[in-house]
C-alpha cells in the first residue's frame, strides 16, 4: 500500500546502520517514469528548431527564419521552466506530488497529441508547446523531490546514487531521443516524429500509476501561517529602513519591466519582472528578517533565511543556463551551415545533441570512481558548490571553441560539423559538475514544508537563462548595436554573441566561486 508519512525537521548527520539500508521499492518505478518522459521531452524539444525552420515558420522571409526559430523555442524552455512554480505550489499545497505528477502527466500527453495534429496550424501546435511546458514544468519540482522523499535518515546516504542515477536515466532517453527523432523528421515528417514522443510520454504515465502502491507520499502542507510567503510579508511590514526601501525598489522593477513588452516580448519581460522583484525585495527580507521573531517561530525564521541564502546560489548559476539551452538552438543554426561527413551517421545537425548525454552516461560514472576520488587524495575537496564553480566556467570555455569555429565559417571555409565534437564535450563536462550537483543541493537545502517551493526556483534559474538570452537577442536587432559591433570587433553578430556569452559565464563563475565560500550548507531529510 501507498505509505503517507510527515515531513520532519533537519537532523544533524548520524551514523545509522548503514550496511542494513535499502533501496526503496519505488524507485524503479520512478527511474523507468522518468526514462520515457524524458525521451518524449527531448524527443520533441530536439526536433522543434529544425521543424520551426523547415515547416511552420516557412512564411517568413528566409533570413528571419532562424531567429524567429530561435525565439520560439526559449520562449518554450522558459515556460517549461517556469511552470515548476505553479506545479510547486499546487503540491504543497493542494495536491501532493504524486497526484501533482499523475494529473499535470495527463495534460502533457494532450500537448503531444495537438503537436502530432496541428504540424501546420500555429495556433494548435503553439497550444500543444503551451500544454507541454505547463506538464513537463509542472511535474519537475515534484519528480525530482519525489525521489527525495522516498528516502529516511536510515538510507539517505544513498540518495546521491539514486540523484545520480536519476540523471543517468535522464540522459539515456536524451540520447535515443537526439539520435532517432531527427531521423523521424526528416524521413517520415512530423506528426509521426511529434506522434513517437507522444507514445512515449502515454507509456510514462501508465508506468507512474502502476507503481503508485510502492510510494511514499508525503501529504501536502496545510494552510500554514508560517509560510515563507507569511513570514516575508511579516518581515517587510514590521522591518524599517533598507528592507523597506530594497522591497519598493522590487515592486517598481517588477512594474517598470512591463514597459519592455514592446521590446522584448511579454514572455521575457514577464520574466524579467519576477527577476527584478527577486533581486531587490529577497535581500530586503533577509534585512528585515529579524523583526518576524516572537510573530514566527525561530525555527521558521531561520528556515526562510536558509532558502533566501540558497536563492543566491540559484541565482548565480543562471548565466549556466543560458549557454547550456542554446545548444539545441544556436548551436543548431551553426551545424546547419557546417558540412557533414559523408562517412558518419548523422543526417541532421540535430543529431549533434546526442553527443551530450552519451557523454553525461560516461562521465558520472568516471566521475565518482575516479575524479572525485583523485582530487581528494592530493587534497582537493570536491564539494557541491566548488564543483558548480568549476561547471560554469567550464561552460564559458565551450563557448570560446564554438565562437572560434563561428570565425572559420565566417571567414567562408567549408567547416565539417565534427568539430563540434570539441565543444560539445567540453559543454558536457561543466553541465555535469552543474546539473548533476545542484539537482541534490537543491531537495537537501529545502526546509520540510518548502522542498517543492525551494526545487521550483532551481528551475527557475533556467528560465532567467533564457531570459538573459532572449535580452541580448532583442540587443542585437538593433541595426545601429550591430553595426557598431561588425566595424569595432570585425567580428559577425553571431560569433560577437558566442564570445559576449562566454565572457558573461566567467563573470558570473568568479562571483559564485566567491559567495561559495562564505554559504554554509545544511541537510533537510524526513525522519525514519
Amino acid at each position: 500500500m501507498t505509505t503517507e508519512v510527515e515531513d520532519g525537521p533537519a537532523i544533524p548527520k548520524a551514523a545509522p546502520a548503514q550496511a542494513a539500508a535499502r533501496y526503496p521499492k519505488s524507485i524503479p518505478s520512478i527511474i523507468g517514469n522518468e526514462a520515457c518522459e524524458r525521451f518524449s521531452f527531448y524527443g520533441m524539444r530536439n526536433i522543434l528548431t529544425d521543424f520551426l525552420i523547415g515547416y511552420l515558420l516557412l512564411g517568413l522571409v528566409e533570413k528571419d527564419r532562424a531567429g524567429a526559430a530561435k525565439e520560439v523555442f526559449h520562449v518554450f524552455v522558459m515556460g517549461v521552466y517556469f511552470f515548476p512554480l505553479l506545479g510547486g505550489w499546487i503540491s504543497d499545497r493542494f495536491l501532493g506530488k504524486y497526484r501533482t505528477i499523475f494529473w499535470l502527466s495527463l495534460l502533457y500527453c494532450v500537448g503531444h497529441g495537438c503537436l502530432a495534429v496541428f504540424e501546420a496550424n500555429k495556433t494548435g501546435f503553439y497550444a500543444g508547446l503551451f500544454l507541454i511546458a505547463l506538464g513537463s514544468g509542472g511535474i519537475k519540482p515534484c519528480v525530482s523531490s519525489f525521489v527525495g522523499d522516498q528516502f529516511d535518515q536510515t538510507n539517505k546516504h544513498l540518495a546521491r546514487g539514486v540523484f545520480e542515477a536519476f540523471y543517468w536515466v535522464i540522459n539515456f532517453g536524451s540520447f535515443f531521443a537526439s539520435q532517432l527523432m531527427p531521423r523521424a523528421l526528416k524521413h517520415w515528417g512530423p506528426s509521426i516524429a511529434f506522434g513517437i514522443p507522444g507514445i512515449l510520454m502515454f507509456i510514462a504515465t501508465l508506468i507512474f500509476w502502476m507503481g503508485r502502491k510502492t510510494y511514499v507520499v508525503v501529504p501536502p502542507s496545510p494552510a500554514d501561517p508560517h509560510s515563507f510567503g507569511s513570514i516575508a510579508w511579516t518581515a517587510l511590514q514590521k522591518g524599517r529602513g533598507a528592507g523597506r526601501v530594497l522591497a519598493g525598489l522590487g515592486l517598481l522593477g517588477f512594474v517598470g519591466s512591463f514597459f519592455l513588452i514592446p521590446t522584448l516580448g511579454f514572455v521575457a519581460s514577464f520574466c524579467l519582472a519576477i527577476v527584478a522583484f527577486l533581486v531587490f525585495a529577497g535581500p530586503g527580507v533577509l534585512l528585515s528578517l529579524e523583526a518576524a521573531r516572537g510573530v514566527h517561530p525561530d525555527e521558521d525564521v531561520e528556515g526562510v533565511r536558509s532558502v533566501l541564502k540558497v536563492l543566491v546560489v540559484f541565482a548565480l548559476v543562471t548565466p549556466f543556463w543560458s549557454l547550456f539551452d542554446q545548444k539545441a538552438s544556436t548551436w543548431i543554426i551553426q551545424g546547419k551551415a557546417m558540412v557533414l561527413p559523408g562517412w558518419s551517421i548523422l543526417e541532421t545537425a540535430s543529431q549533434m545533441q546526442a553527443i551530450n548525454p552519451l557523454l553525461v552516461m560516461l562521465l558520472i560514472p568516471f566521475n565518482n570512481a575516479v575524479t572525485y576520488p583523485l582530487l581528494r587524495k592530493i587534497g582537493l575537496d570536491p564539494t557541491p558548490l566548488r564543483r558548480m564553480t568549476a561547471g560554469i566556467a567550464i561552460a564559458g570555455v565551450s563557448w570560446i571553441v564554438i565562437g572560434v569555429i563561428q570565425r572559420w565559417i565566417d571567414a567562408g571555409e567549408q567547416v565539417s560539423i565534427l568539430w563540434q565534437l570539441l565543444p560539445y564535450t567540453i559543454l558536457t563536462l561543466g553541465e555535469v559538475l552543474v546539473s548533476t550537483t545542484g539537482l541534490e543541493f537543491a531537495y537537501s537545502q529545502a526546509p520540510a514544508k518548502m522542498k517543492g517551493t525551494l526545487m521550483s526556483f532551481w528551475s527557475l534559474s533556467v528560465t532567467v537563462g533564457g531570459l538573459w538570452v532572449l535580452i541580448v537577442n532583442a540587443g542585437m536587432k538593433n541595426e545601429r548595436l550591430t553595426s557598431a559591433i561588425t566595424a569595432q570587433t570585425g567580428l559577425s553578430t553571431t560569433a560577437f554573441q558566442m564570445f559576449f556569452f562566454a565572457g558573461f559565464a566567467f563573470l558570473f563563475a568568479l562571483a559564485f566561486g566567491a559567495y561559495a565560500t562564505r554559504y554554509k550548507s545544511v541537510e533537510h531529510y524526513r525522519k525514519a
